[in-house]
């Protein structure tokens, strides 16, 4: 299996997050994340999803389907120039002792997340980072009790001056 990073342009309407998932399932493509924001055009919606396709031609076919729907105005695969993805994690951690805080604190400076919330008996961690990144904090934790994570999924750019508005479709 191949991950891959799609960037996709859509007019900011309802619906239009449901019609790209559902498309992308509709072919059996497995969705590993998927979120979508604002850009800096206020009419325009940017998704980005990382998916896992067996090959190339698989995708090519699901990218090329998403450009035809009405809302859609671009899709690009990121993954053929250099690229950039990070995401956001956020880990609540049980601290029942002030020894346990300090542990914990230091583990949050040597991945550089911040403590974000303190209550006398958790802490939350917010951490920004490449999914290894992020991956190798939750190793870390193995040994405190983790209450819960919240996870955005990645988020991806290209690299260099040129938008995903001015990039070719492959």
């Amino acid at each position: 299996m191949m991950r891959q990073h799609l960037a996709i342009l859509a007019d900011n309407k309802p619906g239009v997050l449901t019609h790209v998932a559902g498309l992308i399932s509709r072919r059996a493509i497995n969705i590993e994340c998927i979120n979508a924001g604002y850009t800096e055009e206020p009419d325009v919606t940017r998704i980005n999803i990382v998916v896992s396709v067996e090959n190339r031609w698989e995708l090519d076919q699901a990218v090329n389907q998403l450009a035809k729907l009405i809302d859609v105005i671009k899709v690009v695969n990121l993954d053929d120039a250099p690229l950039v993805s990070y995401e956001l994690a956020m880990i609540k951690i049980k601290c029942d002792t002030p020894a346990v805080r300090d542990e914990l604190t230091n583990i949050a400076n040597l991945f550089h997340a911040k403590v974000v919330d303190v209550q006398r008996d958790s802490l939350i961690f917010r951490l920004t980072g490449r999914e290894d990144h992020i991956e190798a904090l939750l190793r870390m934790l193995d040994d405190y009790e983790v209450i819960e994570i919240a996870r955005t999924g990645q988020i991806s750019l290209s690299r260099g001056v040129i938008p995903v508005k001015q990039m070719r479709m492959r």
